[in-house]
């Protein structure tokens, strides 16, 4: 009986550790998932855990004992590198321009959006993926510069829709902290940025009316003199933007406040403006933030195609500059308004290369040739090829379009109607007559979306 009643204590024994093991494993589990770090099953079917990679076919233990970050490490920014925390002043006047108080925070939509992008080596191996909602405008505005960064900017002998396909992974990277520099560069009018990274800890004592988030207490503010340092910090910590839980749309947008400088903005701004709205429920970009983005000015008039005098009666300076990246904007609006539903000013609907950030019907998608003297020689601009990506995970390749300027309207009929909805024309194609008036546009095959 004695060697009988061992044989049993030992498969008892070891089911009792292994139950333990599994009890251990989902309490880790409801731990990164509360945090939103979640490790697949897959994972941990290989023994791959964060720590290191055990052999293959061998069980995966619980995770190391270590208390959990609410950001995993590679997340956080760097802890001897200079830098300055946050103060609540600093805390208060973000929210203020953003929301118009301090005590109102992000909604779950803002903060999980981060820059992610598709499948690298692949139809869309260039794009960034952008949930429906209000974030999907800044988002769409990076890939704007992401796609005049990978045509335009990076050497190369021709440049064509395939070479946006085989962009690698660290590629996607590159992109992507060249896009950002660029941006933050422009607010900081070509002398400055600051990039926002996170600390493991919050900065503030908090006071007043201001209401926690977890993310702007623990901000820490990095300023470059050269724009190539700026893009270099970036891309080193590029995790910091694109990683799941990283927050990075918002460390964006406050990375782009800070190189403005929160006072420039207020002045750009006015008295009466914020740079984020409700609609519907959800929080969205207003014509200065858009304007933020393209221009580098938070000026709700800045794209505006009625615009207001400079001094002595004419148009400033910065107003007849041409952008590196345009805007388009189409608007169903009723006939009376349907002027200034795609009014833009000429220096963003003929921008220095052929990219365009287009708003349409609240709607914002990406707009671009891949012909550089597209916009600088008339010739060019009989006959040519614009591809259009609207940030929805539906769309499975970037679409193209061809654009003749010298068709002949009479065979169309005599425009629009805008009362009878069977004869409208995709807002898309009337995006693009903001630019070339009475030009024909095929979609070349593809049922239009947009």
């Amino acid at each position: 009986m004695g060697d009988r009643e061992a044989e049993l204590t030992v498969p008892q024994t070891q089911l009792e550790e292994i139950a333990s093991k599994i009890s251990d494993l989902n309490k880790w589990r409801e731990i990164f998932s509360f945090r939103g770090l979640e490790i697949s099953n897959t994972t941990h079917q290989r023994g791959q855990g964060s720590a290191g990679d055990g052999p293959p076919g061998e069980p995966a233990g619980p995770p190391p004992p270590q208390p959990p970050a609410a950001i995993p490490r590679p997340l956080l920014g760097p802890a001897d590198a200079g830098g300055r925390p946050i103060s609540l002043e600093m805390a208060v006047g973000l929210r203020r321009l953003l929301f118009g108080n301090a005590s109102h925070p992000f909604s779950c939509e803002w903060a999980q959006a981060h820059f992610r992008f598709r499948q690298p080596c692949s139809d869309l191996a260039y794009a960034l993926e952008a949930e429906k909602g209000g974030t999907r405008a800044i988002l769409m505005a990076v890939q704007a510069h992401v796609i005049k960064y990978l045509l335009f900017a990076r050497g190369t002998e021709h440049t064509h829709l395939e070479r946006l396909c085989r962009v690698s992974g660290p590629e996607q990277g590159q992109a992507l902290a060249a896009a950002l520099a660029d941006t933050l560069w422009a607010a900081g009018g070509g002398g400055r940025a600051v990039v926002c990274l996170l600390a493991p800890a919050a900065h503030l004592v908090l006071s007043g009316d201001y209401r926690a988030d977890g993310i702007t207490e623990r901000l820490q503010l990095f300023e470059f003199s050269e724009k190539a340092a700026a893009q270099e910090f970036i891309f080193n910590h590029i995790t910091c933007f694109k990683g799941e839980g990283s927050h990075g749309v918002i460390l964006f947008l406050y990375s782009l406040l800070f190189s403005r400088t929160l006072e420039r903005v207020r002045d750009d701004l006015g008295c009466s403006e914020t740079l984020l709205e409700f609609s519907f429920g959800s929080i969205t970009c207003t014509q200065a933030m858009l304007s933020l983005l393209l221009t580098g000015r938070a000026s709700p008039h800045e794209l505006d195609g009625g615009q207001e005098p400079g001094p002595g009666g004419g148009h400033s300076e910065a107003r007849r500059q041409r952008a590196p990246v345009g805007y388009l904007r189409w608007d169903r609006a009723p006939a009376a308004r349907q002027v200034r539903a795609g009014a833009v000013c000429h220096a963003l609907r003929t921008p220095q290369l052929p990219v365009w950030l287009c708003g349409i019907c609240g709607r914002h998608g990406v707009l671009f040739g891949t012909d550089s003297r597209l916009l600088s020689d008339w010739r060019r601009e009989r006959l040519f090829q614009l591809y259009f990506y609207s940030g929805q995970r539906e769309q499975a390749r970037t679409a193209r379009l061809t654009v003749d300027t010298h068709s002949h309207p009479w065979e169309e009929g005599q425009g629009e109607d805008l009362s009878t909805p069977g004869k409208r024309r995709p807002s898309l194609e009337m995006a693009i007559r903001t630019k070339w008036a009475g030009a024909t546009v095929s979609w070349d095959g593809t049922d239009p979306f947009f």
